[in-house]
């Protein structure tokens, strides 16, 4: 195997392998995806504008480990106690990972680790750090895929991994 960088910013690389040609973050050990279930049975999720796609997209709180200092060697459950902070304002008294997969195997070398959350307790007011402006969704568990059908039928996209975290969330909870 013979990497070529062909390009590199703060936050991409992006590499030519024997001809197959990806991206890497750099400055990143993983992606961590949250799917968290408070005490009223409500899952929560985020709102925010993505550049990428020109739109508001509706995910589960999620971010990247190890890309902070501080954090370089961040595990992925303890960055997903304090991405959940960061976003949603709530704390998890209870967290398990309970699958790690690849985000886009042909285009990233990118893996997304999925933790449920749950035992919930407000701590702060969420949103986000650095301009994020996210904004919360509380969704009854039972209503989710319902709830999910009204936000794309107003133009929002819907990430794929909430399609997953749903999957995870009602295995266990459903």
């Amino acid at each position: 195997m013979t990497d070529r960088i062909l390009a590199t910013t703060p936050f991409l690389r992006l590499i030519d392998r024997d001809g197959w040609i990806f991206v890497e973050r750099p400055n990143s050990t993983g992606v961590v995806t949250i799917i968290p279930l408070t005490p009223e049975r409500r899952l929560l999720l985020v709102e925010q504008f993505r550049a990428p796609l020109g739109r508001k997209v509706i995910e589960f709180p999620a971010g990247l480990m190890g890309d902070e200092p501080g954090h370089e060697n961040e595990d992925p459950v303890a960055s997903a106690r304090r991405e959940l902070i960061e976003e949603t304002g709530y704390e998890a008294r209870d967290l398990e990972m309970v699958a790690t997969t690849a985000t886009s195997p042909g285009m990233a070398n990118e893996l997304v680790h999925f933790i449920l959350a749950w035992n919930l307790v407000r701590v702060g007011a969420g949103g986000g750090v650095g301009g994020e402006n996210i904004v919360v969704h509380e969704v009854p568990i039972a209503d989710g895929r319902a709830w999910l059908r009204e936000q794309e039928a107003k133009g929002l996209v819907i990430a794929a991994k909430v399609f997953a975290g749903l999957y995870f969330a009602e295995e266990r909870w459903g």
